[in-house]
């Protein structure tokens, strides 16, 4: 049995429009959203023993944002990686609870079809940033299939924020 917390980064910086996609950085809203969600994942005690991110600036600033006791695997086939990509990493993964930290559509599309029933709410199919959905498998990882996680938390950091 398993455990996905599986996260789009926080909310990044626009202000520069040449700057290198994979280069930009978090923006104060994203900063405050990684630490409001990095807060809530710790009091739920959802805190992961193996992270794979992507290699992005935006998704390492998001990881450091949530403040866990862990040293994150950054991996370039998690940086704009479609949900099949992102599954095989999952498959390879190792730990009991897995935080796989990544960017849509990817991450939209990967939790819309690991999930055995969609979690209600209305911003769960487009995944906002920062937003985190944590699942449960019966399963070892490299046998985790789609529509085979049971949905135990969903949050979008607006919500914390706001709360």
């Amino acid at each position: 049995m398993g455990r996905l917390i599986l996260m789009r980064h926080a909310k990044s910086n626009w202000q520069d429009p040449a700057q290198d996609d994979h280069a930009r950085p978090l923006n104060k809203r994203g900063r405050a959203s990684a630490k409001a969600m990095g807060q809530s994942l710790r009091s739920k005690r959802y805190i992961p023993d193996e992270v794979l991110s992507s290699d992005a600036q935006r998704t390492g600033e998001t990881f450091i944002g949530l403040n866990l006791p862990i040293t994150p695997s950054y991996r370039h086939a998690l940086y704009h990686a479609s949900a099949d990509e992102m599954l095989m990493q999952l498959r390879a993964a190792r730990g009991a609870t897995i935080l796989l930290l990544g960017h849509n559509p990817g991450a939209a599309e990967m939790a819309t079809r690991l999930a055995q029933t969609p979690f209600d709410h209305p911003r769960f199919h487009d995944f906002p940033t920062c937003a985190t959905l944590v699942l449960d498998f019966a399963n070892d990882w490299p046998s985790v299939n789609w529509q085979s996680g049971d949905v135990v938390d969903f949050a979008i950091p607006r919500e914390l924020l706001e709360g």
